[in-house]
């Protein structure tokens, strides 16, 4: 060894060896510490009005309609993890407009088969968080998930070690998506 170097039995940053091996997510840091958390309920502060708002990749809009728009999750569950949002400022379910709704739910059938065609999941998780206390992280701008699911995707990782590992990058997911989308035929991929 080098002079300085220590052994990984020596540096006590390392931890105490044992049977396990460690994945380590040190970026999901910024995430649990709240840095990209808006500052307060404000369109002003929003990361979906200002998604919105910004260029699509830079944004990870995958596709803009006239009510709506779907996005990518900064913080995906799995790879294609989107979100369809309304393009306002608005946090609860009753409160959107008939148009709105329409569009969300619209939008969200399509994010479904464009998922599909793209990486054949075998199901999705569909659902919408209604405050921060039902696990909303942005409760001010309503947002519908959409989260594709695989056979033995879910699995001792998250349950044991408070670790996702998600396969694809979110701008490689954004391409795939953002150019499937409306390439669809409604009809196909239903289940």
């Amino acid at each position: 060894m080098t002079e300085g170097a220590h052994s990984a039995a020596e540096d006590p940053a390392v931890g105490v060896p044992d049977a396990f091996q460690r994945l380590w997510t040190p970026h999901r840091l910024v995430y649990i510490g709240g840095e990209n958390k808006p500052a307060d309920d404000s369109a002003a502060e929003c990361p979906f009005c200002l998604g919105s708002r910004a260029a699509d990749e830079e944004s990870l809009v995958v596709h803009r309609g006239e009510h709506a728009f779907a996005i990518l999750n900064l913080y995906p569950y799995s790879p294609g993890h989107l979100l369809v949002c309304p393009y306002r400022h608005v946090s609860d379910w009753t409160e959107v407009t008939d148009a709105e709704r329409d569009e969300i739910s619209a939008l969200t059938q399509t994010a479904m088969r464009t998922i599909r065609r793209v990486s054949a999941p075998h199901g999705f998780n569909l659902g919408m968080n209604q405050g921060a206390v039902a696990g909303a992280g942005i409760a001010a701008h309503l947002h519908a998930h959409v989260v594709p699911r695989w056979s033995g995707d879910s699995n001792f990782l998250p349950v044991v070690g408070q670790t996702k590992a998600v396969p694809q990058l979110l701008g490689d997911t954004w391409r795939l998506l953002h150019r499937a989308w409306g390439d669809t035929d409604p009809s196909a991929g239903q289940g």
